[in-house]
């Protein structure tokens, strides 16, 4: 039996950062690790120069996504306005580099997921970790800083209605997560939940045979919020098969 904490994340609009190059700025189709624990570190009030607690965090907790609405892809051409490099300068906030005499244009495209809805679940990885389940929930029922879907343009729509759930399996964790309801309920699912998790195996999460079951890495690891820097984790995914495809 092994403890799990549950939540939803739900927006009009989500972004979940995935390797840039360039001017493309894509966003994967489910909440990454980073994110995810970012999302914790901004309700447990964590600043981003306390290297040291959000180790903690990436070290301390495994994380699973079950998508329940994919939603849809939305491209946003997007121009930034910014001072150039100048040896000796330095600009503290945004209003100073606006008060430059003069600004170059960036352009970058952003993708984002419109209508998506995800259940996310948090375990501890052993009994070091240095925040409770139980006081993640109460972060998350009152948060320090304001929580965001990747970006700061996408906060969450709905509260993100945390619990704590018994099971002996990630499966049946999930499982407990009650249904979508409200407008929520109609959203266009647009085929099979998907599951992605770490750190346990297909059969330790208890999904059955059949279905898709595939293992690849993500470079989602934070190695350091203050330096932007990532490293890769082994992340596990699953479709469940339909009736007809176990005939």
């Amino acid at each position: 039996m092994k403890t799990y904490l549950l939540f939803r994340l739900y927006g009009p609009m989500s972004a979940w950062g995935d390797i840039a190059v360039g001017e493309q700025r894509p966003s994967a189709g489910h909440p990454s690790k980073s994110a995810v624990l970012g999302l914790l570190a901004a309700a447990l009030g964590l600043r981003r120069d306390e290297e040291e607690q959000h180790r903690s965090l990436a070290a301390g907790y495994a994380i699973a996504v079950r998508v329940d609405v994919a939603g849809e892809l939305l491209r946003d051409y997007h121009t930034t306005q910014v001072p150039p490099e100048r040896r000796g300068v330095r600009y503290y906030t945004r209003c100073d580099e606006l008060a430059s005499d003069k600004l170059n244009t960036i352009l970058s495209q952003r993708d984002y997921r419109m209508d998506a809805s995800y259940g996310v679940a948090i375990w501890a990885k052993n009994d070091s970790v240095p925040w409770k389940l139980s006081a993640l929930v109460s972060a998350l029922l009152r948060p320090q800083f304001t929580l965001y879907l990747g970006r700061k343009s996408c906060p969450p729509s709905l509260p993100l209605q945390p619990r704590i759930i018994e099971a002996n399996t990630l499966k049946e964790a999930f499982d407990g997560l009650p249904e979508q309801e409200g407008f929520l309920s109609d959203l266009p699912r647009g085929g099979r939940a998907g599951f992605y998790w770490e750190s346990l195996s297909r059969d330790e999460a208890g999904f059955p045979d059949g279905g898709v079951h595939m293992v690849y890495n993500r470079r989602d690891q934070s190695l350091s919020r203050k330096r932007w820097q990532f490293a890769v984790r082994e992340e596990h995914y699953f479709l469940e098969a339909t009736v007809e495809e176990q005939e």
